[in-house]
């Protein structure tokens, strides 16, 4: 047995996987935002939204269980506020008031990797708890990455709005805002301050109804023209570790693992 010559081959061996780990994590890096393509139904028209599977993998799988398993069928955006965001996936309406719930599945780990820029959609979730994202979701009306890049470990923005469908949610922004069933800034279509002081019911036809969310294209490259904007307020230590660097560290803590190995088993 030749100590020398077997040290020198791993330290080539070692040599090639770090050059390896670099190429890699210079491709996960670069790599553009991906995203599978869903649209909106809506009562005030249709748009889509682009997700970012390959970066938010976690919110995205989280997201489309819901979608594909019909959570979001004849729901509400519950929440208008103006200049700020629109809110929804907590609620539907079963004919008459109260609400209904939507029936939460596990709370997904937060993947505070890009910015809430206007035209963004972001998981919302409890105040000083990070990992508590769940099934209701929000839109930006604004550059609200001052705000929300760090508060409360930074918001998971995981898509962004295409086409025209910012206007959609504009208008829906635009509506006046009341008092519903204990839930403050209700947008309502077709219904007055006056109605409200008069106590005229509030029918499906005065609600911001989201019909249905479908996938229009699961291929998670459908997008790779997007460029979205990074968080740069949040830290590894703020957010508790998340995003490529993440992924490149596990990549060579596993190919370092195989070192040894091959080390130990040489002869």
């Amino acid at each position: 047995m030749s100590f020398s010559n077997g040290f020198e081959s791993s330290s080539k061996w070692l040599k090639r996987t770090a050059s390896a780990v670099c190429i890699g994590g210079s491709l996960l890096l670069s790599q553009a935002a991906s995203a599978t393509t869903v649209q909106f139904q809506t009562v005030m028209g249709d748009f889509e939204v682009n997700l970012y599977d390959k970066t938010t993998p976690q919110t995205v799988a989280n997201f489309l269980s819901y979608v594909n398993g019909g959570s979001y069928k004849n729901t509400i955006m519950h929440r208008s506020a103006p200049g700020f965001v629109v809110q929804g996936g907590g609620y539907t309406y079963p004919d008459k008031l109260p609400l209904t719930k939507i029936t939460s599945k596990a709370a997904v780990k937060n993947e505070p990797v890009y910015s809430n820029v206007r035209g963004t959609i972001a998981m919302a979730k409890i105040g000083s708890d990070a990992n508590s994202a769940t099934n209701e979701w929000f839109f930006n009306l604004t550059d609200n990455s001052a705000n929300l890049d760090k508060q409360n470990g930074g918001f998971t923005v995981f898509g962004q709005v295409t086409g025209n469908g910012m206007a959609i949610i504009d208008a829906m922004a635009a509506l006046n805002r009341f008092t519903i069933v204990g839930l403050t800034d209700f947008p309502l279509r077709n219904y007055s301050y006056d109605d409200a002081k008069n106590n005229v019911p509030v029918t499906v036809s005065n609600l911001v109804l989201i019909q249905n969310v479908i996938v229009l294209n699961a291929d998670p490259d459908t997008a790779s023209n997007l460029n979205p904007t990074k968080n740069t307020l949040i830290t590894k230590k703020d957010s508790g570790g998340s995003g490529s660097t993440g992924l490149i560290s596990l990549l060579l803590l596993g190919l370092l693992a195989l070192g040894g190995k091959r080390l130990l088993n040489r002869k």
